[in-house]
């Protein structure tokens, strides 16, 4: 298979990396503007079955033409490209799958279900860790339950040495950060979908040391088509992200300020958005690149499935327990590479975009479907975690 890479910056040069190390891809296209970018991402992934193309992502008819060549592409630059590039793979009969982060771009691209259909192309969005894994580890451990009474979604990046005032360190788009701290999230409440502000629902929880005590609050974004397929079937479901004791507070009082705001203001004779201010310094001020780690936990509660034993040559049936409620857990921490120098975020976020482009052209599909499809009921969860563990992903599962 031939799959090509949209963005040569740190997730989608990660993405070509993995792509470049897996069987059954026997080419590896990578596209970006710069080609400094891409040299840097060649000598990263090494010269192997990779292909590089220097190209503005906004120029839609070479971006067809070139997604013509491929089986698959990946969009990992800006999530405002999404719904174009969607766009441009059907046009060109190219499965396509990406990072995405924004539910407005995603609900676009859903809107072109019909035409991937008709075109016998596949569509995913949201494939990074959250939105992304976190939707098929959900879809996991549904299967063990008849009823689901609630579903908590919890993940972090994390520096391994916080350093003050943010405890924070950058491991993807400050922009994107950003969204995340202010827009809306959206979460079931007793089954029926509900907007909540960010960064509210403040709470502690506890990993194993050397974190112990962590944060979580809401962002938005994380959960992405979950809310949507599950109305009606769960009765609270939410996504929270987790921090450092104290990060929410101090960021929370950069947006009170005004300082995350895109409305231009007038400074003697400049005109600026107080967020064009605010990216500047957290990438100036802001460390990056340093050891990192990502903390995950996914934790489902319901009535779990029985299975009542054959009887006089009849199969097995599923029956409703009528037992005490069950809850199982899906744990991960995940550290910074030293042996190939990448991040946990990039191996997390990376990874799984690119397992995903691989099943989209094996066909490793529920029902050999074509269309915009959502992860969490079409992708097999076993296939999708047996591939993260083979690059050494691995999720503790614990119930009770």
């Amino acid at each position: 298979m031939k799959i090509l890479v949209l963005g040569a910056g740190m997730m989608g040069t990660a993405a070509a990396w993995d792509l470049a190390r897996s069987q059954g891809v026997e080419r590896v296209g990578i596209a970006d503007a710069d080609g400094a970018v891409l040299a840097r991402a060649v000598k990263r992934i090494g010269k192997s079955k990779v292909r590089t193309h220097r190209l503005d992502i906004t120029h839609w008819p070479k971006v067809t033409a070139l997604m013509h060549r491929y089986d698959a592409a990946i969009g990992a630059v800006s999530y405002h490209h999404n719904f174009q590039l969607a766009q441009c793979a059907i046009e060109a009969g190219c499965h396509f799958c990406d990072l995405g982060g924004n539910d407005r771009i995603v609900a676009k691209e859903f809107s072109l279900h019909a035409s991937a259909q008709k075109k016998g192309v596949r569509i995913v969005p949201d494939c990074g860790l959250a939105p992304g894994m976190v939707s098929i580890v959900v879809a996991e451990g549904l299967r063990h339950f008849t009823r689901v009474d609630y579903i908590q979604i919890r993940v972090g990046g994390l520096p391994l040495h916080p350093k003050p005032p943010l405890n924070y360190q950058l491991v993807f788009s400050v922009g994107g950060l950003i969204n995340e701290y202010v827009e809306e999230a959206r979460v079931l409440e007793n089954g029926k979908i509900t907007l909540v502000e960010p960064m509210t629902g403040l709470e502690t929880l506890v990993f194993p040391p050397p974190f112990g005590n962590l944060e979580a609050f809401y962002t938005s974004g994380g959960a992405s088509t979950l809310p949507l397929t599950l109305k009606g079937r769960v009765r609270e479901l939410n996504y929270k992200t987790i921090r450092y004791p104290g990060h929410c507070e101090k960021f929370k009082t950069l947006i009170d300020l005004g300082l995350t705001s895109s409305n231009s203001i007038r400074i003697e004779e400049r005109t600026i958005a107080p967020r064009q201010i605010l990216e500047r310094l957290l990438v100036r001020r802001l460390p990056a690149g340093e050891p990192d780690c990502v903390l995950i936990r996914v934790t489902l509660r319901g009535t779990p499935i029985r299975l009542t034993a054959p009887r006089g040559g009849r199969k097995a049936r599923v029956t409703r327990s009528g037992g005490p409620l069950h809850e199982i857990s899906y744990q991960l921490i995940d550290y910074y590479d030293p042996k190939t120098k990448l991040t946990a975020m990039m191996r997390t976020t990376a990874f799984p975009v690119s397992i995903v482009a691989q099943m989209l052209c094996r066909g490793d599909v529920n029902n050999g479907r074509y269309g915009v499809l959502r992860q969490e009921n079409s992708l097999p969860p076993a296939v999708f975690l047996n591939e993260l563990k083979a690059r050494g992903i691995c999720f503790e599962r614990h119930a009770k």
